[in-house]
């Protein structure tokens, strides 16, 4: 199964990343449906794609200040059935900054197990973070009916009191492979 086959090239860099790894291919095997069929939340858990557009010449990286959630995080979005979750963040990534996707890595270099923040319907997210090519020289045309700002952070320095809850171990991990 390509999921899986894409799930196993993520090596995890700590327990946590480990233990939402084993979940996700524990969730697979199981049979469970994996992809939002129903908004806001059928079934529970399901699939998303992160995109990260990364600067990698200034260290920078563009999150999104998203609407629903109230956090800074990566652009990206669910993942359609039967979709390869790498096509899942190359189409995202054209409908929320107007760009295409030019990936860093192939793979994804992250996975992550959360539930949603500040959801009337909460549910659980299993996640695919993959690195793209981006310039913080560029300006970005974004969704302004999900997001209400963006912005580039240094790698160094994201804003971490207000964000996605995995970004400063995402980051911790870019930085050890850029």
């Amino acid at each position: 199964m390509p999921l899986v086959q894409e799930i196993n090239k993520i090596t995890p860099t700590d327990d946590l990343e480990a233990g939402h790894k084993k979940f996700a291919l524990d969730w697979i095997e199981s049979g469970a449906g994996l992809y939002r069929i129903k908004k806001p939340a059928t079934p529970n858990p399901h699939l998303v794609s992160y995109f990260a557009p990364i600067d990698t010449a200034n260290r920078k990286i563009l999150l999104v200040h998203h609407r629903k959630a109230n956090l800074w995080l990566p652009p990206g979005g669910h993942v359609e059935p039967d979709e390869h979750p790498r096509e899942a963040a190359a189409r995202e990534m054209e409908e929320e900054l107007s760009a295409p996707a030019i990936f860093l890595q192939e793979s994804p270099i992250f996975l992550t197990v959360t539930q949603t923040a500040n959801d009337p319907n909460p549910h659980t997210d299993v996640s695919l973070w993959y690195l793209v090519e981006g310039s913080s020289e560029r300006e970005y045309n974004y969704d302004e009916g999900e997001f209400h700002q963006i912005g580039w952070f240094s790698l160094d320095n994201p804003p971490t009191e207000k964000s996605e809850p995995h970004l400063t171990r995402f980051l911790d991990k870019c930085s050890q492979l850029l």
